[in-house]
């Protein structure tokens, strides 16, 4: 005979009164919350001014005028451009090489040899990108400060100097070894830190059917690193259109064409114009914003179809 389950009727406490029993917690949280609404979603009011030319004190309503002179100006979509090609292969590069080497510091015996790798290439991410635009643009300088062009020119290999930073063919890559350089020891602790949880049992079983040091990568440090691998690529994909920083110490106006990012363009249209149209250029942050927002989900769709779960 099939039993009926009783449903069990809990008597909650009216919400005022379970409240004012946990209120401790809500004045500790307020100063939170607060702060949040202060900080994040104030400054999302200001989004109404995409649907105006906000010009000094001229203020009027134009509607969709400002995303249909974004979207028919050949600038914006070079910016555009070059932000998800920058974004994209920094990412995809930074990566790349930072599980290489968490793979080769998992691999070494030698305690000291592994510390000593994993803090040097660690220790330019503390450096900020005004202080290694500096010291690459002495480093690749035409002059004769110029390390690498002397050291070219001394070897024979060229006999003038190669302006790196100013050449559309080479700036794109110049950048990618700057940030990989910079960036590659951030990685690298993060994709560590998931080799040091593997249990060594399984390298143990691995050396007890004769498996080889590449057949153990293979098959037991690779598939351990994937999740990490993808959860990192989704949350830094959301982000591909936020680059500013690093492209703005290195860039100049002889590379707009292969550096200028969407970043780098709003704020030339606001800080180098005589007198800037706010509205503009709260429409172009608008539409950066919209377009992270389905990057962030196609990410999280394509995760699902790829581990069988998201992030969000």
């Amino acid at each position: 005979m099939s039993r009926k389950k009783e449903k069990v009727n809990v008597n909650k406490k009216p919400l005022g009164m379970r409240i004012w029993n946990n209120r401790g917690f809500y004045l500790m949280f307020l100063p939170v919350f607060i702060f949040v609404l202060i900080m994040y979603y104030w400054p999302m009011l200001g989004i109404r001014y995409s649907f105006f030319v906000y010009k000094g004190r001229d203020i009027h309503w134009v509607g969709l005028q400002h995303f249909a002179s974004m979207f028919s100006e050949p600038e914006f979509w070079i910016a555009f451009r070059n932000t998800l090609v920058i974004s994209i292969v920094k990412l995809l590069l930074n990566t790349f090489v930072a599980v290489v080497i968490s793979i080769f510091l998992n691999e070494m015996t030698s305690l000291f040899c592994k510390k000593f790798v994993q803090t040097v290439i660690y220790l330019p991410h503390f450096m900020s990108y005004a202080v290694v635009a500096a010291i690459f643009t002495l480093f690749l300088s035409t002059s004769s400060t110029g390390m690498i062009n002397e050291t070219l020119k001394s070897w024979g290999w060229i006999e003038t100097s190669i302006d790196f930073l100013h050449s559309t063919k080479l700036w794109q890559p110049v950048f990618y070894i700057i940030n990989l350089w910079k960036e590659t020891g951030w990685g690298t602790v993060i994709f560590f830190a998931t080799l040091s949880g593997i249990s060594p049992d399984l390298y143990e079983a691995a050396d007890i059917d004769g498996a080889t040091r590449l057949q153990k990568m293979r098959y037991i440090t690779l598939p351990a690193l994937a999740n990490t691998i993808i959860i990192v690529l989704i949350l830094n994909i959301a982000k591909v259109l936020n680059i500013f920083e690093p492209v703005f110490v290195l860039y100049n106006n002889r590379v707009f064409e292969v550096s200028d990012v969407i970043s780098t363009y709003v704020y030339r249209k606001t800080f180098m114009t005589s007198l800037p149209d706010y509205g503009y250029t709260t429409a172009v942050g608008l539409f950066k914003s919209v377009v992270g927002c389905l990057l962030m989900l196609g990410s999280n769709w394509a995760s699902k179809k790829i581990r069988g779960r998201g992030i969000i």
